[in-house]
């Protein structure tokens, strides 16, 4: 298992997040998820830590809390010493009745690591993360909120997720100039399928330092290789009972179709192609798995060991390859000329 720094930071972190969305249930919403229970739970997080996984992402909607509570007992009966685990949650969802339940309030933030602490067991968060953007919030207040939590010792890190480009610039921003917590990660949508970002956050990451957690890093299974294009897929399955993130279906499958070819030439999973894909893109951290089966894991894990070669990349790049959209195309075209005057 590689391991990266959290964004600008020297904490290190593995290149495979274990993902707890599966964890708990209750609902239809999260049954459809995912619905392990505390025995389950503690087999997917022991065969993590024993692949070499030391960075595990959580949030406090997940399962209505539950996942966090299975997920802080898991890791108590792993065995293994807190210090060796990098934990991560979340905040922003709605967590009680009232108005003032969700958002990224200095309110909602200091009522939700309270709980969160207390269900996950434990007496720090190393990423604390804002869940989604508040556009009703001042960010200078989230942002001296998280502060605050990290000069008290209950956050050692701050993240934000799904944010856009100028949304997350404007916070590094806010924090450079007031001396506070900067933000060291984003955890974002991106799969082969669906390289949205590249327009613009992923030049931020890189010229800024922040490090990049992908979510659904196979478009909620669609990229495993177990559907059609029809929309058959194995039943009980995720995607067959809830069709989520949105994905060009026509494209994501020209691309399953080349990762096909090529994960069949290797004696591959097409789930280890899309994962090995994703991690090939020097401005990503980590890439979050979730599981229902140990055996689902071990198939997830093992694309860490796939290096794919350069011509791989370039026909895997080339099917997913993104529209050209203004400015980019106007940014290349005057760009290209300027490039070449240092060579």
């Amino acid at each position: 298992m590689r391991h990266k720094t959290l964004g600008n930071t020297g904490l290190l972190v593995s290149e495979i997040c274990l993902g707890t969305m599966t964890f708990g249930g209750g609902g239809d919403f999260w049954t459809a998820i995912g619905s392990l229970d505390q025995a389950a739970a503690d087999r997917i997080v022991a065969r993590a830590l024993d692949a070499g996984v030391n960075f595990i992402d959580t949030a406090d909607v997940y399962s209505g809390g539950l996942s966090e509570e299975i997920t802080g007992r898991a890791i108590r009966a792993s065995g293994r010493p807190r210090t060796e685990i990098v934990l991560a949650t979340k905040v922003y969802g709605q967590t009680g009745e009232g108005p003032n339940s969700r958002g990224a309030s200095r309110g909602h933030i200091m009522d939700g690591v309270k709980a969160s602490l207390k269900r996950l067991g434990t007496d720090y968060i190393d990423l604390y993360q804002i869940h989604g953007l508040d556009s009703i919030t001042p960010v200078e207040e989230t942002l001296r909120a998280l502060d605050d939590l990290v000069r008290q010792g209950h956050v050692r890190y701050v993240g934000v997720s799904n944010w856009s480009a100028w949304q997350l610039m404007k916070a590094l921003g806010i924090a450079e100039a007031k001396g506070l917590a900067r933000p060291a990660t984003l955890q974002a949508y991106y799969t082969i399928a669906g390289r949205d970002l590249e327009r613009e956050i992923a030049p931020l990451l890189l010229a800024e330092k922040v490090g990049l957690m992908v979510w659904s890093p196979l478009a909620g299974g669609l990229l495993s290789g177990k559907f059609a294009r029809d929309g058959s897929g194995p039943q009980g399955s995720r995607r067959v009972t809830f069709d989520f993130p949105f994905v060009d279906k026509d494209r994501a499958f020209d691309c399953v179709d080349a990762m096909r070819e090529i994960a069949t030439a290797r004696g591959v999973s097409v789930a280890q192609i899309a994962l090995a894909w994703v991690l090939h893109q020097k401005f990503v951290m980590s890439a979050i798995v979730g599981a229902k089966t140990v055996e689902q894991l071990d198939d997830n894990l093992a694309a860490v060991a796939i290096r794919l070669t350069p011509e791989e990349v370039e026909r895997l790049d080339r099917v997913s390859a993104l529209p050209l959209e203004y400015p980019g195309w106007m940014i290349a075209r005057q760009g290209a000329g300027r490039a070449t005057d240092l060579s």
